[in-house]
């Protein structure tokens, strides 16, 4: 699914931020990414979905080298991957309801096939109420679960999150890591970056820690 082979990263000229950074993802698998702020985690996980490139090393997506692969190869092996940014990324001027519908109708989808399965979603998440309200008028935590059921809407082959229940209180932290395993259950590839604890030690799952740039150990389930 996914394989890094002594990546370094840089940005600019200035130093590596990841460096000589080895793993594999299995399909299927389910991965925390942990370490201290800084410690370069979500520069990795901008690498694995194709938002940055590698100052050196090798990076293979879905059995492709992505040094090989032309501008048009990159828009859909995107597709394959749902994403959950720290700063949301929402689209003030949608809906709630339609920018988690947004990778539906990209790929598209017509309305009648999803409405309700997507109320459905967005009911789990806590936001039955608040399908028509957009983006600005919502909490942190409510713009956070957005980004998480437009994530996971359209059942993604691989999912990278990052601090996903950063902005959440204790039970929907639960709620959603329950969506998650869910969601890996039926096949979905996780990799999931937090600093929660709490979060971690309730999920049977491996275990990648960064620090300063490097990957320093790995435990738990491949």
């Amino acid at each position: 699914m996914v394989r890094f082979e002594n990546v370094g990263m840089r940005y600019g000229a200035g130093p590596e931020v990841l460096r000589d950074v080895s793993f594999t993802l299995a399909p299927g698998s389910f991965t925390f990414l942990t370490g201290p702020s800084g410690a370069g985690k979500s520069s990795l996980l901008r690498l694995v979905f194709l938002a940055e490139k590698p100052s050196r090393g090798l990076i293979s997506l879905f059995g492709c080298d992505l040094a090989m692969l032309r501008r048009a190869d990159l828009p859909p092996l995107r597709r394959r991957v749902g994403v959950v940014f720290q700063d949301f990324r929402l689209l003030d001027h949608l809906s709630a309801f339609d920018n988690v519908v947004l990778p539906l109708r990209l790929q598209g989808r017509r309305p009648a096939d999803y409405t309700r399965d997507v109320e459905e979603l967005m009911s789990w998440v806590g936001l039955g109420d608040r399908l028509h309200f957009k983006p600005p008028t919502l909490s942190g935590g409510e713009q956070q679960r957005v980004a998480i059921a437009r994530a996971i809407v359209a059942r993604p082959d691989l999912l990278l999150a990052d601090e996903p229940t950063g902005n959440v209180d204790p039970d929907m932290g639960d709620r959603l890591i329950r969506l998650f395993v869910e969601l890996n259950r039926f096949g979905t590839t996780v990799m999931i970056a937090t600093h929660d604890r709490a979060l971690i030690e309730s999920t049977p799952a491996r275990e990648m820690r960064l620090v300063d740039g490097r990957l320093i150990e790995m435990r738990g389930p491949r």
